[in-house]
């Protein structure tokens, strides 16, 4: 099932990362006890659990199970320049996908069995990327850390649950500004920024029965009313509210980005120069850009 993308090739996490991510990457670096907190909530015994939970959950996409699924996530890996994880699905009444990568282990990700029900194969393909974007960017270790900050912390001394509790806000807000960085890797695997803004609407307001009736012109006039609606001061201040505990931007905020993105010359000149070199053999031209 694989399609017509023209493979990224020497594609770098720094040419498609958000400002915001970067940003907020740095500022979590310089967190005091950041260290601490790593090695408390990341020790082998946390590893260890969700590593086997996992297998012991979930079924190993591979040639011989689930081989559609095993087409789209080298496809995908292909088109970004990236070794394949390990791909399972898990069965959840719950849209989900996620990623895991752990010191030692191979990565994995994760879809749930009622996101592939709601999606078609371009979009299914469009989040095995944002998920790819993440390990293409190294947010393997801050991002497990998100994961486990809840799950774990009860385990955790008293030091540590301190840190948790001063750290969540900053972690959560690191997170939001990651996710805008990997709809950027799902948009390069796509090339097709209808496929992942159609995503992002169906996570909003679908279902296996709904999803075919929704209308993608209409979900993006939603997201450009929402930026209308929030451009005063009491309006920016009501969106930090209610996102501030939030783990993803609001959908309607990430199609707006994609939107945006697939316009700009960034974008452009990665997709079309990349694809220049690719048919025409030419080892370069003129080098990537310093962003």
């Amino acid at each position: 099932m694989a399609f017509s993308q023209i493979p990224l090739i020497g594609l770098k996490a720094d040419q498609f990362r958000h400002p915001l991510d970067l940003q907020a990457t740095n500022a979590l670096k310089q967190v005091p006890g950041l260290d601490l907190i790593v090695r408390q909530l990341l020790g082998s015994l946390g590893e260890q659990f969700f590593y086997l939970e996992n297998i012991a959950s979930s079924v190993l996409v591979g040639e011989r199970q689930l081989p559609h699924l095993h087409e789209l996530l080298l496809d995908a890996c292909k088109t970004l320049d990236l070794e394949p994880p390990q791909l399972y699905v898990r069965s959840s009444p719950v849209p989900n996908a996620y990623t895991f990568a752990m010191r030692g282990k191979q990565p994995f990700i994760v879809l749930h069995t009622a996101l592939i029900d709601l999606l078609t194969p371009e979009e299914i393909q469009a989040v095995i990327a944002h998920e790819l974007g993440h390990l293409k960017c190294e947010h393997g270790v801050y991002l497990t850390l998100a994961n486990l900050v809840v799950l774990a912390a009860g385990s955790l001394s008293t030091v540590g649950a301190v840190l948790v509790q001063s750290l969540q806000a900053q972690i959560l807000e690191w997170v939001r500004c990651a996710e805008f960085t990997c709809d950027r890797a799902a948009l390069l695997a796509t090339q097709d920024p209808r496929v992942v803004m159609s995503v992002l609407m169906k996570l909003s307001g679908g279902s296996p029965t709904l999803a075919p009736q929704l209308n993608l012109d209409a979900f993006l006039e939603q997201a450009k009313a929402y930026d209308e609606m929030s451009r005063d001061e009491l309006g920016e201040l009501l969106k930090q509210a209610q996102t501030s505990q939030l783990t993803h931007p609001l959908p309607v905020l990430r199609a707006r980005e994609i939107d945006r993105w697939a316009g700009s010359p960034d974008y452009n000149f990665l997709l079309h120069g990349k694809k220049m070199v690719y048919n025409d053999k030419v080892a370069n031209l003129g080098g990537w850009r310093n962003w």
